[in-house]
């Protein structure tokens, strides 16, 4: 009798926004890769971030080695559009003199 193997998919999985996250959690993509480029070991990560099984990280980090390119035009396009994000942000809501606003609101 022969075992049936099946292959799995990656447990990544895209939300709302675009992002790609590790299925079932909200752990993203980009967080786990910054880990493994800091070098933490999957057991490291697994117990910063313990919603993860440890076998979804070594499969997330598995695809990540194996399409590095694909999944870095991923996180540079992330970090174009977080960028984009903060400037409109900052452009309508000026980061200067911010916490004298804050503590004048107060009275302070």
């Amino acid at each position: 009798m022969t075992a049936a193997v099946e292959p799995e998919p990656v447990p990544l999985s895209r939300d709302g926004a675009g992002g790609l996250r590790v299925a079932g959690t909200r752990v993203l993509l980009e967080t786990l890769v910054a880990a493994f480029q800091r070098g933490d070991s999957p057991e490291e990560i697994r117990e910063q971030y313990p919603t993860l099984a440890l076998a979804d990280i070594y499969a997330v980090l598995t695809y990540y080695l194996r399409h590095a390119s694909d999944v870095q035009g991923y996180l540079d396009e992330r970090e174009r559009l977080g960028a984009e994000i903060q400037t409109k942000v900052e452009t309508r809501f000026p980061p200067e003199g911010l916490r004298a606003r804050l503590l004048a609101r107060l009275g302070q």
